[in-house]
C-alpha cells in the first residue's frame, strides 16, 4: 500500500522488530507504567509500588502481545534516579522484553542509563527520549555505556509545523549517530489534536525521505482535549484513544507510545485490526507475512 523512496529500515531490539518494508512487522505497541498519577505509586521519589498490580500491568500488555502479534515494550516512567533503578530492576525482572528509561528529567533519564549499563540490561534499553534540548550529560551517558537504542523527539519550538519536525528529526539524527546510536526510532512529536495531523504527516515524509522506524505518542492528543469528558462524555474516552492510535497506524507508524499500560485491553485489539488488514493487502503483491502476524492470531 506504501511505497518509500528510502530503503525501510529494520531494527532489533532485544529480539523484537521495529521498521522494515510496510506490512512486514506489525506495529510494535509500548505501554507506560509508573507515569505521574498511576495509583500504584506510592512515592514517586523513593520508588515505592504496588509490586503485584505492576506485575498485573505487564502481564496484560503480554498476554494481549500474544493474542493480537503485535510485539510490546515497556515504557518506563521515573521522576528520580533512585526510582528509576528500582523500576528498572523490577521490570527486567519480571518481563524479557525491551525496556525504555523516560524519565521526567535528562539527568534521570542518564542516570538510569548509566544503571542499566551496570547491571548488565543495556541491549534492552532504548533511551526515550533525546530531544532537541538535549544536555551533554545525556550524550556523554549513552555514549559511555554504548546504548544502540534511542527515541528521537521531532519537537521543534519554534517551528511546529510538519516541516518544523522533520528538521528537528534530520539534526537529532546526525547527533545521535556520532554518539553511537545505531537504532534510532523517530518520534514525532504529538501534544495535542491539531498536532496528531502534522505528526501524522511528518510519519510519512521521514519514513520516505530516511527510511528509520517512525512513531509517535496519539495518546497525548486526548489527554490534552479539554472538552472531551464535558462535552462528550467519560465514555468517550477509549474510544478516542484507539481512533488517535489507529490514526498513527494507518498511515505507516512503526511503533506507537500509546500511553497508560493499562490501555492494553482497547489499544492492542484496535492496531492489530489494522495490521491484519494490511497483512492481506499484501497478498496482491505476492508477499506472504508469517504466522505469528496479526491476520493470523486475531481471528
Amino acid at each position: 500500500m506504501f511505497k518509500f523512496k528510502a530503503e525501510p529500515r529494520e531494527v532489533e531490539i532485544a529480539g523484537i522488530r521495529i521498521g522494515g518494508p510496510p506490512g512486514k512487522n506489525p506495529t510494535v505497541l509500548a505501554g507506560t507504567i509508573f507515569y505521574h498519577g498511576h495509583k500504584i505509586v506510592r512515592d514517586p521519589e523513593k520508588g515505592e509500588f504496588d509490586r503485584e498490580k505492576a506485575e498485573e500491568l505487564i502481564k496484560l500488555q503480554e498476554e494481549f502481545s500474544d493474542k493480537t502479534g503485535n510485539p510490546c515494550m515497556v515504557d518506563v516512567m521515573a521522576s528520580s534516579p533512585t526510582a528509576m533503578e528500582k523500576y528498572l530492576d523490577f521490570v527486567a525482572g519480571v518481563t524479557d522484553k525491551p525496556i525504555l528509561i523516560d524519565g521526567t528529567t535528562g539527568p534521570v533519564r542518564a542516570a538510569g542509563v548509566r544503571y542499566a549499563a551496570e547491571v548488565g540490561l543495556i541491549d534492552r534499553i532504548v533511551y526515550n527520549s533525546l530531544s532537541p534540548g538535549y544536555s551533554q550529560e545525556e550524550l556523554k551517558a549513552i555514549e559511555e555505556a554504548k546504548l544502540k537504542s534511542a527515541v528521537l523527539l521531532a519537537l521543534n519550538m519554534r517551528d511546529f509545523t510538519t516541516a518544523g519536525r522533520v528538521k528537528a528529526v534530520k539534526d537529532l539524527l546526525n547527533v545521535a549517530l556520532q554518539h553511537g546510536i545505531e537504532k534510532p526510532l523517530i518520534d514525532t512529536c504529538v501534544m495535542d489534536i491539531p498536532s496528531l495531523g502534522m505528526a501524522c504527516k511528518a510519519l510519512f515524509q521521514l519514513k520516505d525521505e530516511l527510511g528509520w522506524p517512525v512513531g509517535c505518542s496519539p495518546h497525548n492528543a486526548i489527554d490534552t482535549w479539554r472538552g472531551l469528558k464535558t462535552k462528550m462524555g467519560k465514555e468517550a474516552k477509549k474510544p478516542c484513544m484507539a481512533s488517535a492510535t489507529v490514526m498513527a497506524v494507518a498511515v505507516g507508524a512503526d511503533f506507537v507510545l500509546y500511553g497508560p499500560i493499562g490501555a492494553a485491553r482497547y489499544i492492542f485489539p484496535a492496531v492489530a485490526m489494522v495490521d491484519a488488514a494490511f497483512g492481506f493487502l499484501l497478498r496482491e503483491e505476492g508477499i506472504m507475512v508469517g504466522r505469528e502476524h496479526p491476520l493470523f492470531k486475531i481471528a
